[in-house]
């Protein structure tokens, strides 16, 4: 699209149609019409008091009978926990601050009001925030409270949104926070920022309070879940929950400042050795979900958690066996163990080739809108 860098303006105005024109905001945006918005209201401010008195109530009801993850505990949360080690009445906070490592149209100037949750229903073993979602690291308030920590984002931080981040365990929370931040005043888009595992329920019981949502879909291969996130259904309740979102939001948008109002961002952190099962990803969302899906691939993966740690195996074998890195082997009698380390197959970064490829299948599958750095004076959008 080639670029306009200035209004068309008449060559002759009368000091009253002057003025005015001079107060007329203008735009220089390298964006496409569809996604542009004059203006967004974020959606849990149009709900009606009764859709409002009717999510209070499943809240409540899912948390007695915990079904709102695909890992189905049935737990009644407000006695004991479940998978996530989360009760009913309080969630636990990592940190609660303006964050500024999103999306250049998410953070934006003044950053994205990031509530980072402590605990998650996936157990990846290479998880970059481990310390905090594989247990329970951090301080506990009520869903009102953090309804109040909310606005003082909005107003003390003026963050662009609020950010929730691995919030899957704690969806009927989340959702009692937005409706008592909305009493309170808040006025800026809710970001629902996820791994995709999450269930039809849980996002129905979301629809109308998120304006913006960012799944993260990890890997295609039950085999792969299995093995890395300790969840072998993941990519098809992702397929599922991923088409949900975007049937409930659609593609991303933007306003004339270039912050992501609503839609769908999709995000894909490319692993070594798995780059086929990016690729897939890739041909899936252009295949079964939009062609303007706007797409993140990251290469940022590292080594974390418990890959490339120690480990040794004590189950008796004959002959040589593999277990995660760990070489056990028998000769004349003589057994021997050699401490390797676990998870060696994504033990090192990704490579530029690794990234690069799945790049070009997202591209030759007719995806087009890519988080790319800006090659202007503007926003990334």
């Amino acid at each position: 699209m080639a670029r306009m860098p200035y209004p068309l303006r008449s060559p002759v105005r009368s000091p009253a149609r002057l003025t005015s024109h001079l107060l007329e905001p203008t735009r220089h945006l390298h964006l496409a019409p569809p996604f542009l918005l004059d203006n967004h209201t974020p959606r849990y401010l149009s709900l009606p008091p009764t859709t409002i008195t009717h999510k209070y109530s499943l809240c409540h009801t899912h948390l007695l009978n915990c079904n709102l993850c695909p890992r189905l505990c049935s737990t009644n949360r407000y006695q004991t926990t479940g998978y996530c080690l989360i009760p009913a009445t309080t969630v636990s906070i990592n940190t609660l601050a303006p964050h500024f490592g999103e999306e250049p149209c998410i953070q934006g100037h003044n950053g994205s009001g990031a509530v980072f949750f402590s605990g998650c229903n996936l157990r990846c073993v290479f998880c970059q925030n481990w310390d905090i979602a594989h247990r329970k690291n951090g301080f506990d308030v009520t869903p009102e409270e953090l309804g109040g920590w909310m606005v003082k984002l909005q107003e003390v931080g003026k963050v662009h949104n609020i950010n929730f981040v691995t919030g899957e365990h704690v969806v009927p929370q989340v959702v009692q926070a937005v409706l008592a931040a909305r009493e309170k005043g808040l006025k800026v888009p809710i970001i629902y920022n996820t791994s995709a595992f999450d269930s039809l329920e849980s996002l129905e019981l979301l629809g109308g309070v998120v304006d913006i949502y960012l799944p993260d879909f990890k890997v295609w291969r039950a085999e792969s879940s299995k093995r890395l996130l300790k969840a072998e259904d993941y990519a098809r309740v992702a397929r599922e929950s991923i088409k949900k979102m975007y049937e409930q939001v659609g593609d991303l948008c933007f306003t004339g400042d270039g912050i992501a109002k609503k839609g769908v961002l999709l995000r894909h952190l490319v692993m070594p050795g798995m780059e086929e099962e990016g690729k897939e990803i890739m041909r899936w969302v252009a295949g079964e979900v939009s062609r303007d899906m706007f797409v993140n691939i990251m290469e940022q993966y590292r080594p974390d958690a418990h890959v490339g740690k120690s480990a040794r195996s004590t189950k008796a074998s004959l002959g040589s066996e593999q277990l995660d890195g760990v070489a056990v082997t028998e000769q004349d009698g003589e057994r021997s163990a050699t401490t390797k380390v676990r998870y060696s197959e994504i033990n090192r970064p990704v490579t530029g080739e690794e990234v690069s490829s799945v790049r070009r299948a997202a591209e030759d599958a007719g995806l087009w809108r890519f988080c790319d750095p800006v090659r202007h004076d503007g926003f990334n959008i």
